[in-house]
């Protein structure tokens, strides 16, 4: 009889790789179990079943939604995850497995749970019982190379430490224990749909960081657009050359100056120069009330500009450099 080309795909591919587990929730170091179990397979293929059961405390996502996480959060091995509401237990898969006809299986699971599953499934190799039959070659369990990810405790990442952030509605935490692969959406679904299986109710405001005091005034201003901007006019106050904002850093302003020159300076090392003449206010001119009659009048006071020369004389060197500086301004706020 002539076998059909499944049957020599059977033949071809009598090994079969797999693991099982809760991954309630599924956590990044459910990606490092995977990642290890399709690296040990090569090219045999390879097969994620996921436990059923469903209660408050240590599993409670069901089924049909904890499918849906593990492929949306593993992309990489979503078509090798399993749907079958008939393999609840490790006996099951093996069968659905010899069944499908592999004569030799690999399970790969945490190092903590190597012998477990190494006894359960040599002990009832050949044995028919209530999960059916299965009698295979060889049965080998393999290490993934780390702990199990869904064992109880506080080492690691654990799908018990993710329960206990749920619970505690601390999404900071949670969301960093989740595979790389997690957007944001989808972990707020995650987490959401871990609290309402364990009976709390859903949360819609989601912190992610602590708020922190503030370091520097200068630099919340500057953060805040308050303090520059590209084109503000600043001196620099070791030197007192005047320049214009052209790159606005991370803490820090690029000023360019006479002759091209583009020097980095830190923010408190220069100072914009409509501060630096009064804070905006009329340099040239005070209003000054005067009493007319029953009206008060008022009239501009101008300084004298005989004085301007005088600052330039009298001042050498640095000093000279800053006079003139000023002097410029007292011109600009003339209002001859």
């Amino acid at each position: 009889m002539i076998k059909s080309f499944n049957e020599y795909l059977v033949e071809a591919n009598t090994s079969a790789f797999f693991t099982f587990g809760r991954m309630n929730p599924p956590t990044a170091g459910h990606e490092k179990l995977l990642d290890a179990l399709a690296k040990k397979a090569g090219k045999n293929p390879y097969f994620v079943f996921l436990s059923q059961s469903q209660d408050p405390k240590k599993n409670p996502l069901d089924y049909s939604a904890k499918v849906k996480h593990v492929r949306k959060m593993f992309p990489r091995h979503a078509r090798r995850v399993l749907t079958n509401k008939k393999i609840r237990t490790v006996f099951d898969a093996a069968t659905y497995l010899y069944n499908q006809g592999h004569t030799k299986i690999s399970m790969v699971v945490g190092s903590d749970r190597v012998r477990e599953f190494e006894t359960l499934l040599n002990k009832y190799n050949g044995k028919k019982g209530a999960h059916g039959f299965y009698n295979f070659q060889d049965i080998n369990v393999i290490s993934a190379g780390a702990r199990d990810p869904d064992a109880e405790g506080v080492e690691g990442m654990s799908a018990s430490k993710l329960r206990g952030f749920a619970g505690a509605n601390d999404f900071a935490s949670f969301s960093q224990g989740l595979g790389r692969n997690m957007g944001t959406k989808d972990s707020k679904k995650l987490f959401n749909d871990v609290r309402s299986g364990m009976g709390l109710k859903e949360e819609t405001v989601f912190k992610r960081h602590v708020e922190l005091e503030s370091v520097s005034e200068t630099r919340e201003k500057f953060v805040k657009g308050e303090l520059f901007s590209v084109g503000d006019q600043v001196v620099i106050k070791e030197s007192d050359e005047i320049g214009t904002v052209s790159v606005l850093g991370s803490n820090y302003v690029v000023v360019e100056v006479a002759g091209g020159k583009s020097l980095r300076k830190w923010l408190d090392a220069v100072e914009k120069i409509e501060e630096s003449c009064g804070g905006g206010m009329d340099a040239g001119a005070m209003e000054v009330p005067e009493p007319d009659g029953d009206v008060t009048k008022t009239r501009k006071k101008k300084k004298k500009d005989q004085a301007e020369p005088d600052i330039a004389e009298k001042t050498t060197g640095k000093d000279a450099k800053r006079a003139k500086y000023h002097v410029k301004q007292f011109k600009m706020f003339d209002t001859k």
